[in-house]
């Protein structure tokens, strides 16, 4: 008897299990879920997402243009850590091209760099690195020093008298290479897209789910008011996140606002503006608070993590993931954060980066009054 029943169970305990791999199985969301993500994690992570530090564009300032900088220069060129953009002799090109972050790092030969080398046994390299991003300015002046360190060996094979090239570092904006000046702007922009997606994508859900949306529904609102009363509350708590967030950074960091306070605290309102309109899209188009927040985790926070800028060099990635980069509202804000706090930037040099912003807001808040029900269904 006892047997009988170990068999029955056995029988109903198999049976259940494999009803739920039915059920797995059937469930396309469950199995993209359950296989997808961690193929998709690994590409990502594994060719795609990296520190190590490549391609980045760099200028090369050669008043001597002799053969000992012209064949440092190519061993330069030869490497896979830089991209020359081109040689430029202007200082105030050098200085709008850091503003306008379209280089990383500036090599200057002074005039005669080969004759001093020959006549004196040494010359002198001045290399200029953008060092808003310490971790990069670093590396890739270290990239430079070996290459020059190498190129000086081999001139020194077989010669009595040693030749020496110094190389003269200048680390512009951040002279001492604090972290916080890369690590404050890309929190903010970290958590302000977290908090504001997240709360206003959860807001309109918790209608939904608990009936009191048909209550608003019947109200003399419009869809747009209904919407914007859910957007003020978290745009005047996020206005107050950003207030303590700069003075945390100032006055905990040591990290002064190089430009205007005023421009930043305008630029950051419009990126919780986009923030919120992104949540109200993702409420309207989420049936249950779980969905919409595993939506807003998910979906905001490692993509912010890895195409912002602030973790990993968009530089670095392959051209479809740098393409892809451009969707994601927080790289922007990072690079306008970035400029305005580090680099005293003004609304001239950053308007392009304010004018997407603007035009993903406008399209957002389009598309979320448009897929905005008035009956429940």
């Amino acid at each position: 008897m006892k047997q009988s029943s170990d068999s029955i169970f056995s029988s109903q305990f198999f049976s259940f299990v494999r009803k739920e791999f039915y059920h797995v199985m059937r469930d396309k969301k469950t199995l993209l879920i359950l296989f997808g993500m961690p193929v998709m994690q690994i590409l990502i992570f594994g060719f795609a997402l990296t520190n190590e530090v490549k391609n980045s564009r760099i200028v090369v300032v050669d008043y001597a243009r002799d053969l000992a900088s012209q064949q440092i220069t190519a061993r330069i060129e030869a490497s896979q850590y830089f991209d020359i953009e081109k040689t430029i002799l202007d200082q105030k090109q050098i200085e709008s091209a850091f503003k306008k972050g379209k280089i990383k790092l500036a090599l200057i030969f002074p005039e005669k760099f080969n004759d001093e080398l020959l006549h004196q046994n040494k010359a002198q390299i001045r290399v200029v690195a953008d060092a808003s991003d310490p971790n990069i300015a670093n590396t890739l002046t270290n990239y430079v020093t070996l290459i020059v360190q190498d190129y000086q060996n081999e001139l020194n094979k077989n010669i009595s008298l040693p030749y020496r090239i110094d190389t003269e570092v200048r680390m512009l904006y951040n002279p001492q290479l604090k972290g916080a000046h890369s690590f404050v702007p890309g929190v903010m922009a970290l958590v302000l897209m977290l908090v504001c997606v997240m709360m206003t994508a959860i807001s309109i859900v918790r209608e939904k789910e608990t009936g009191t949306m048909e209550i608003l529904l019947v109200s003399p609102f419009k869809p747009f008011l209904v919407i914007l009363s859910k957007a003020v509350p978290y745009l005047l708590l996020s206005l107050i996140n950003v207030v303590s967030i700069l003075l945390l950074s100032v006055f905990a960091l040591d990290l002064p606002v190089n430009g205007s306070v005023l421009l930043l605290f305008a630029e950051s309102t419009l990126f919780i503006i986009t923030c919120l309109s992104l949540g109200i899209f993702i409420s309207i188009k989420s049936a249950t608070q779980q969905a919409a927040m595993t939506i807003s985790l998910m979906g905001m926070m490692l993509p912010t993590i890895m195409f912002s800028g602030f973790m990993f060099p968009v530089e670095n990635m392959p051209v479809p993931l740098q393409v892809i980069s451009n969707i994601v509202p927080a790289k922007w804000f990072y690079i306008i954060a970035k400029s305005i706090m580090i680099k005293g930037l003004g609304i001239t040099a950053l308007w392009k980066e304010t004018l997407i912003l603007a035009g993903m807001t406008v399209f957002l808040l389009i598309i979320s009054l448009k897929s905005f029900k008035i009956r429940l269904s």
